[in-house]
């Protein structure tokens, strides 16, 4: 599939109350196996009114990076005990959407 430009991929989470910094812990430990592949950057941000709902934005640098990724989390025995490990931080279900750049 030819490459249509970078893929964000937000997924909306809320943790425990006081949550918020074993989200961090986790995330700064977690970043370095997620970023491996390449093409791929990691932020977090916060809601200023609710300190327990975040949104982790995922950066992919085109599509062959995406996709590449979401075989890795299909298949990919670290990447699935990551995942495994922060779910358990979550209060309730990520809310997942994907987003690329529209024409305007």
């Amino acid at each position: 599939m030819k490459s249509q430009g970078r893929i964000e991929l937000h997924l909306r989470i809320r943790v425990h109350p006081g949550g918020g910094e074993a989200l961090r812990a986790f995330l700064r430990e977690a970043m370095p196996f997620y970023t491996a592949p390449g093409g791929i950057t990691i932020e977090l941000l916060q809601d200023r009114a609710d300190p327990c709902r975040f949104i982790e934005l995922v950066t992919y640098a085109d599509e062959a990076a995406f996709e590449a990724d979401q075989r890795r989390v299909d298949s990919d025995p670290g990447m699935i005990a990551l995942l495994q490990r922060w779910r358990s931080l979550l209060a309730e279900p990520p809310v997942v959407e994907v987003y690329r750049p529209a024409d305007v």
